[in-house]
Order: structure tokens, then C-alpha cells, then sequence
């Protein structure tokens, strides 16, 4: 075994690994990644198939993210944002305002919400974090209620802080930690393959597209808000727009966040809005609209917007919360009040990630059209699986891809997880080139931006070769 994987199994403690299968085999080692691929220390080369946990969107080794960096590096790397403000920091504010709130949305769409204040963090959790602290406190000033609660959907993951935690509902994940949590409720995801209410036979598209019902999720919402008290209202509800990621990439059908987000404002409630992996173009685009964030595509403006993740283009960790003036006044008064946010983390604001995530953004308003013809040749490249038995459902949003096994497509019958199915199929896809990791049962891709159409048939082949080396020949 390598040196630093010998380093590895001594000191170093996976995040969601099981340890004892870790330290079972060799882990493969990175030392070098350009464009789209990744390389070992023994020089093997893999696409970055997921990349690099739904982080790196422009591929490894960019040269304007890379010179953005060097030249901040030139002036200084990290100062306190207690007391002190910027460059960099402020500049990506202001660019940031401009995509999360773009002139001709705001025309188009001119009773949501105005998005006006940004709130820096660290990552993905701590974005949340912030949303939720920002939510309550904002209902208990308001007067809208002394107890606030949350809502947020069945299978939901908004990461491993406390407050995140809370609302998050995988119990693989939140149930040992139930001591530490406060109440948060939960009402149906819109998971059009295994809905309870979907009366329609299982076919060889996605679910979403011949799904018989009458939007029972959506009513179980408004049921749910309906029956909250007086005395304890909902604060606000949680969800990622368009597609939910831990869940096992559910994605939701084409209207479910307007009329979503619609019950939550007739409530009086607030609407948070996770867009830590959906955001920065993950969700597609459409001709002619650049629209970089998923709730924007239904003409949704949430209260709190959450984006961690593709922030920096995968370089730095780095996140944002973004909200209203009337949330922001909420907190004003004078120093003897202590109505002040008494929050915060120490790289609040830093400059290198900003430079980045500043650089990243104009690449992002510049690259449209290249990510249009991704999603065109993503969805070609999938639609070769469909031939496969054991794929149940593969299900698309823009550039965010879930493909779920199952025993038998005509019966829907799940794997059980002792089987191992998508671990075992994404073990095998390694040794085809592709590296991704499965959500469960759920084999979960997201292509860099800069992935060739050569290269996203190759990650479908290794997919169909990693299936069919698991399970068998094609039947």
C-alpha cells in the first residue's frame, strides 16, 4: 500500500464512510486534477463525475479562477470581517445582487420579494444555519409568533449543524441526534416515483412525465398550514427548489415551487430556499435566459436564499445567505438594545474565497450557451440507460442527474441497503474511469461544465457497464 494511503488508514476519519469497509482496500489517492478529469498517485486518470461532490463547476485547474487566486494571494489572504470590511468581499456582493436579483426577473415577477443584503459564511450548513437563525428572530420581532416553527419536506437534507439538522428528515442521518434537535414538521416531498398518490404504472421515462394524480403533495402542504396554530405559526419553510439532492436526487414537477411557494405567502410565512447544490446554473437554462438559481425558473424569489458550494467554483469553502431590508431592520437599534445578529465564524467574508466566487460569476454569465449544449448532450447520453432492468427511473434537472436502481423496473422494488447496490455499482464504475458516489440506491451525477460530449458518453457507458458488471448481462 502507498505511503499516504498508509497515512490515510492511520490518522484520518472519513466524512458519511463507514470506516471498517474504508479500511478495507487502498483508498485512491488524488494528487492532480485539470478540466473535467482527476489523477491518482499511481497516475490513473477518472472523470470527476460528480464534481467533486457538486462543488467544482468549471473544472479542475481554471486559469482565470486560478489567476483570480494568485492575484489576491498578491495582496493578502484573510482579514476579519468584525469591524473591518473588504475589497473583494464587496465587489462579489455587488455581483452577487445582480444575479440574484436581475432587472428583468424583478419586472417580470414584481411581487416577490427583494433580495437587498448578503450574510458570509463558510459553507452550506452554516448558510442554513444563518437562514433559520435570521427566520425565528425575525418572526418573534414581527410579532408573528412567540414559539415559530418550520416546515420542510420528507427526505430533506440541509446539512449537519444543529439548526440544519433540525429540519433535515433522513433518519440515517438526523435520527441519533434527536436529543439535540428543536421540533421542525414535515409534509410529503413531491417524489413522483414512489408517491403514494401517483396512480400511473411504471414506464420507461421519467416518473415525472406520465405521473397520474391531482397534486395531493401540494394540498398536504396547504392542509399542513391551515392546521398551524395561532400561537405557534410557521416562522418560514425550508426546501431545495427544483430537485432535492440527499434525498436521492427527487426531482419536482414543473409547478410544485410557484404553487409551494404561493400557500407560503398566503400564511404569512417566510420562504427559505437551499440553493447550495441547485444553484449557479446547476438546474439548466433555458435559450436567452441565464438564469443562474433554480428558483428563478419558476419566477420564485424566496425570503432567504442559501449558496454555498459552486460559490467559489470548487476552490474555497464558502457560502452566503441572502435576505430583505425588512429582515435586515429587524436587527437595527441602538448598541444598548443588543438587537445586533450575534453570529458569526471566523472567515466570515475572506478574501481569497470572494476573489474566486468573483471570477467564478463572470464566468458563469459568460458560459450560457456552453451549458445549454451540456444539458442537451446529458440528456442523450442518459437516455441510452433506459434499456438497463435494473433502472427504474433516471431523473434529469438541467445538469444534475439521479439514476435509481431497483430489483425490476415493472415492479419498482427497491434493493435493500444491505445489498449495496449503488456503492457496489459506483465501485465498479471506478475501474471504467468515472468517479462518483451514490445516494442509496441512487447513482447521482453532476458533470463540470467544461465536460466534453465525448466525455459525458463516457461516464453513461461506465454506468451501463458498472450496472451490468454488477448485476448481470441485459436480459
Amino acid at each position: 500500500m502507498n505511503r499516504l494511503a498508509r497515512l490515510d488508514h492511520r490518522y484520518l476519519w472519513h466524512p458519511f464512510t463507514q470506516m471498517k469497509d474504508w479500511l478495507r482496500r487502498e483508498p485512491i489517492v488524488i494528487r492532480a486534477g485539470e478540466g473535467a478529469w482527476i489523477e491518482d498517485i499511481h497516475g490513473n486518470r477518472y472523470l470527476d463525475a460528480n464534481s467533486s461532490i457538486w462543488t467544482n463547476l468549471h473544472g479542475h485547474r481554471h486559469p482565470a479562477l486560478d489567476r483570480a487566486l494568485k492575484d489576491q494571494l498578491k495582496k493578502i489572504a484573510h482579514s476579519s470581517a468584525l469591524g473591518l470590511a473588504n475589497e473583494p468581499a464587496s465587489v462579489l456582493a455587488e455581483k452577487l445582487m445582480r444575479v440574484v436579483q436581475p432587472k428583468r426577473f424583478a419586472s417580470k415577477f414584481p411581487n416577490q420579494p427583494r433580495l437587498g443584503k448578503i450574510f458570509y459564511s463558510d459553507d452550506g450548513s452554516t448558510a442554513m444555519e444563518v437562514a433559520l437563525k435570521l427566520a425565528f428572530e425575525f418572526a418573534r420581532r414581527t410579532g408573528r409568533a412567540r414559539r415559530p416553527k418550520f416546515l420542510s419536506l420528507a427526505g430533506a437534507y440541509h446539512g449537519d449543524t444543529i439548526g440544519a439538522v433540525s429540519v433535515g428528515h433522513i433518519d440515517l442521518f438526523h435520527k441519533a441526534y434527536a436529543g439535540l434537535l428543536f421540533k421542525t414538521d414535515t409534509v410529503p416531498s413531491p417524489y413522483c416515483y414512489r408517491c403514494r398518490f401517483n396512480r400511473a404504472k411504471p414506464e420507461r421515462s421519467d416518473a415525472r412525465a406520465y405521473r397520474k394524480c391531482n397534486w395531493e403533495c401540494v394540498s398536504q402542504i396547504e392542509k399542513r398550514f391551515s392546521r398551524a396554530t395561532k400561537e405557534s405559526p410557521y416562522a418560514a419553510m425550508v426546501v431545495e427548489p427544483l430537485i432535492q439532492g440527499a434525498a436521492g436526487m427527487i426531482p419536482q414537477p414543473a409547478g410544485w415551487l410557484s404553487r409551494v411557494a404561493e400557500i407560503v405567502r398566503s400564511h404569512g410565512a417566510q420562504l427559505i430556499a437551499d440553493e447550495v447544490m441547485t444553484g449557479f446554473g446547476r438546474t439548466g437554462t433555458e435559450p436567452g435566459k441565464n438564469r443562474l438559481f433554480a428558483c428563478h425558473q419558476e419566477g420564485v424569489q424566496p425570503d432567504f436564499l442559501a449558496v454555498a458550494k459552486g460559490l467559489t467554483g470548487g476552490y474555497l469553502p464558502m457560502a452566503a445567505t441572502m435576505t430583505t431590508r425588512q429582515v435586515f431592520d429587524a436587527f437595527l437599534g441602538e448598541y444598548e438594545e443588543f438587537k445586533t445578529f450575534f453570529h458569526g465564524h471566523s472567515y466570515t467574508a475572506n478574501q481569497l474565497g470572494a476573489a474566486v466566487a468573483s471570477a467564478n460569476l463572470d464566468l458563469l454569465e459568460a458560459n450560457a450557451g456552453v451549458r445549454e449544449e451540456l444539458q442537451k448532450n446529458f440528456a442523450r447520453a442518459l437516455d441510452r440507460l433506459w434499456q438497463l432492468p435494473h433502472v427504474g427511473d433516471i431523473r434529469q434537472v438541467g445538469l444534475i442527474a439521479g439514476i435509481e436502481l431497483v430489483r425490476d423496473w415493472r415492479t419498482r422494488e427497491p434493493f435493500p441497503l444491505e445489498a449495496r447496490a449503488g456503492m457496489r455499482v459506483c465501485e465498479a464504475m471506478t475501474r471504467f474511469g468515472v468517479l462518483t458516489r451514490p445516494i442509496g440506491n441512487v447513482i447521482a451525477l453532476m458533470p463540470p461544465y467544461c465536460t466534453s460530449p465525448e466525455e459525458i458518453q463516457r461516464m453513461a457507458e461506465a454506468i451501463e457497464k458498472g450496472i451490468v458488471e454488477v448485476f448481470g448481462e441485459i436480459r
